[in-house]
């Protein structure tokens, strides 16, 4: 069955987040690496490397995905953003390699009003400098996205684009976010058009592609282009939209992990994942 978890803070230490998500019991885990705000944090040290290592050690079989700054957009205009926005993402890449973290999810940024297409050539452009200059193997997930503003993403053509003009499309994957997807006008509440939507997907950029997922409810309804999460089965997506999602044996071995509001007991991480597994008993009555 899917790898259900959630993204958990690495509050004192990145290697706290494995007590955080054993704690709610999840079997996949997101983290930043480090302070999404900042654009030169601190390298990983060598103490750091080892505790991380020490508590993956301690639940080998999870799987574990860091997500990139917000202040990244390698799709920008700006020459100074870009750059800066290179170097920030390579070093990202960089840190996942020291700590043995294989995937990087991120977003594939904003066209600033100069257009997707122009967007998108500027975003192959700048994300492969940065795989250059990272050097390593970590593989990045582009994130789909709402569609606010100018933001890329929230076409499936825009990330079969992006991964067909990169030099180093065997080094890039797609994460799915179910609110995002839904934001963007892609329904998933009922069996026949969540079997469009992933048809779609698989038009434009090939299911295979889809390597991890991101389980969030919409608080906003279908197409309305804003990201707003909200918890499992109380927003506009419904019990239904997740149910087609997780009973999907294409999906069967994926994390999926929750993004969802949290207080610090981390009681809403073990409702949402009761909730969620509550809806796998369903399994065989989903016909793909």
């Amino acid at each position: 069955m899917p790898l259900l978890g959630a993204h958990e803070s690495v509050a004192g230490g990145v290697h706290l987040a494995f007590d955080r998500i054993r704690a709610v019991g999840g079997s996949a885990l997101q983290i930043f690496t480090r302070n999404q705000r900042q654009w030169t944090p601190k390298p990983v040290t060598e103490e750091e490397q080892q505790l991380f290592a020490a508590a993956w050690e301690e639940c080998p079989d999870m799987p574990v995905a860091s997500h990139a700054s917000y202040l990244v957009n390698l799709a920008s205009g700006k020459p100074d953003l870009a750059q800066k926005s290179i170097i920030a993402f390579s070093d990202e890449l960089k840190r996942c390699e020291v700590l043995n973290i294989p995937l990087v999810v991120m977003h594939p940024g904003s066209h600033g009003g100069d257009g997707v297409d122009t967007g998108i050539a500027r975003f192959i452009k700048n994300l492969d400098l940065a795989f250059e200059r990272a050097d390593n193997q970590v593989t990045v997930l582009l994130e789909t996205t709402a569609g606010q503003g100018t933001g890329l993403g929230s076409r499936f053509e825009e990330l079969g684009a992006i991964i067909e003009g990169s030099k180093y499309r065997n080094k890039l994957g797609v994460c799915m976010d179910t609110c995002h997807i839904f934001a963007a006008g892609y329904d998933i509440r009922s069996p026949k058009s969540y079997q469009a939507c992933m048809a779609e997907f698989d038009k434009f950029v090939g299911i295979e592609q889809i390597r991890f997922f991101h389980l969030n409810d919409s608080k906003k309804s279908l197409g309305c282009n804003v990201d707003r999460h909200e918890h499992i089965g109380q927003g506009e997506i419904g019990l239904d939209g997740f149910r087609n999602l997780l009973n999907d044996p294409r999906f069967a071995d994926h994390p999926m992990t929750l993004e969802t509001p949290k207080g610090k007991d981390l009681q809403e991480d073990r409702d949402n994942l009761a909730v969620l597994r509550g809806l796998l008993s369903h399994r065989d009555n989903i016909q793909l």
